[in-house]
């Protein structure tokens, strides 16, 4: 379970590399003032990440987010010329994020057990459990939160203007992958002091349960 978590949210590297575009962005930008500048180093560090990604013949997912994101980014702040604008998309991704995610747990289809099903090869399965279902609608919280942390640390210095691109570069990346590994090591804690089953226990099963970790 906590490997299936790992590799669905990209392990510490996929994290990294999501972050590397941010910190070559916000330093060249920080102390050149070069828009165009600073976006051709971020878009250039993500294209290096996806060579070294080939060349080693690893999975390039996580890094055509990354080089996917930098490039959106780029074209909302060529658009406007308000070097702000290039973290705005990220912005209005974790707010849209977060109220997905909200939603799917209202509805008790929390988005964590589709996760959990798209790497068991039964993307419904946990569904025919409540208690699974609960364990899987606090570990969608658990995601949710570091959504809503960046939206309100972020916003109110997106609307500073180009005056906060430090600092809204340097939360990018504070509230990114570390963020993010926070909130994985919170939802393998909660799995490790559970005792929900992942498999549905059946009335041939006698009394062992599968420990949700």
């Amino acid at each position: 379970m906590r490997t299936q978590l790992s590799r669905a949210l990209g392990g510490v590297r996929g994290m990294i590399e999501a972050a590397v575009p941010t910190i070559g962005f916000t330093t060249t930008y920080v102390i050149t003032k070069e828009l165009r500048l600073a976006l051709g180093v971020g878009v250039a560090s993500a294209v290096l990440l996806l060579i070294v990604r080939v060349v080693q013949r690893s999975t390039p997912q996580f890094v055509l987010n990354s080089l996917f994101g930098i490039a959106v980014a780029a074209f909302f702040a060529l658009r406007s010329g308000n070097a702000a604008d290039a973290f705005l998309p990220g912005i209005l991704y974790n707010a849209g994020y977060a109220v997905a995610m909200v939603f799917s747990i209202l509805i008790r289809w929390p988005v964590v057990g589709f996760m959990i099903g798209s790497v068991t090869g039964d993307p419904t399965a946990w569904r025919s459990d409540p208690g699974i279902v609960r364990l899987c609608s606090r570990l969608t919280w658990l995601l949710v939160l570091p959504c809503a942390l960046r939206v309100a640390v972020q916003y109110p210095l997106y609307l500073a203007g180009e005056s906060a691109v430090g600092w809204l570069g340097t939360s990018k990346i504070v509230l990114g992958w570390p963020l993010q590994v926070a909130s994985l090591a919170a939802m393998v804690w909660l799995l490790a002091r559970g005792r929900t089953p992942l498999v549905r226990q059946g009335p041939d099963t006698g009394s062992g349960n599968s420990p949700a970790s």
